[in-house]
């Protein structure tokens, strides 16, 4: 009997990447969202959620770093893997104990270039276009104690083109990271259900 997979997504934002996922593997066998955190109350991400009938968890700051990491909550819906959609906050240690190579994230950048603390949305495509690089793309990496510094799982690239801004290039990210994140959450799960089988 094939094994299953609870997924978390944490999401901070508009959550378009979240749709995706959620839509990747809204009729999976072995895979299944189980649940929604949020950090943003108001956020797109929680109507996104709503929707689709996922469960949602609102975190607050103090509970999240200095408390139980709302891991009761997380074991309750039975998560085994979490997938950081545009989630803004560096993760606890005590999450990543919780969790070992069973977090992943997605960059909008070719890491190691283009990461760490600060870097995120526009301001990461503002430092590639500043810096007069010819290609940007998109990393998954599994996540550690570090900003964007866990193992690569997957990148993929797409040139930057003459005159581009930081909202032409990010679009073309967007895509990027459309195309392939589902895809790669699932081959990553699924080799490792398969490992632990």
């Amino acid at each position: 009997m094939p094994q299953n997979m609870n997924i978390a997504i944490f999401a901070s934002g508009a959550g378009s990447n979240a749709r995706k996922i959620i839509e990747h593997f809204s009729s999976h066998p072995q895979i299944k969202i189980a649940l929604v955190v949020c950090n943003k109350p108001g956020a797109g991400v929680l109507d996104i959620a709503a929707e689709h009938g996922i469960p949602t968890l609102l975190i607050e700051k103090e509970q999240f770093f200095r408390g139980d990491t709302y891991l009761p909550q997380l074991k309750d819906k039975g998560i085994g893997f979490i997938v950081l959609a545009g989630f803004l906050w560096k993760i606890p240690a005590a999450l990543i104990a919780a969790f070992p190579h069973h977090i992943i994230n997605i960059h909008p950048a070719l890491l190691p270039k283009y990461g760490g603390k600060g870097m995120y949305g526009s301001y990461v495509h503002e430092a590639v276009i500043a810096a007069g690089e010819k290609e940007s793309g998109i990393t998954i990496h599994y996540v550690d104690e570090q900003y964007d510094h866990g193992g690569t799982i997957f990148q993929a690239t797409c040139p930057v083109e003459p005159g581009d801004t930081p909202a032409s290039l990010a679009q073309r990210i967007h895509s990027l990271e459309h195309a392939h994140y589902p895809a790669v959450i699932e081959q990553t799960i699924l080799s490792q259900l398969v490992k632990n089988h």
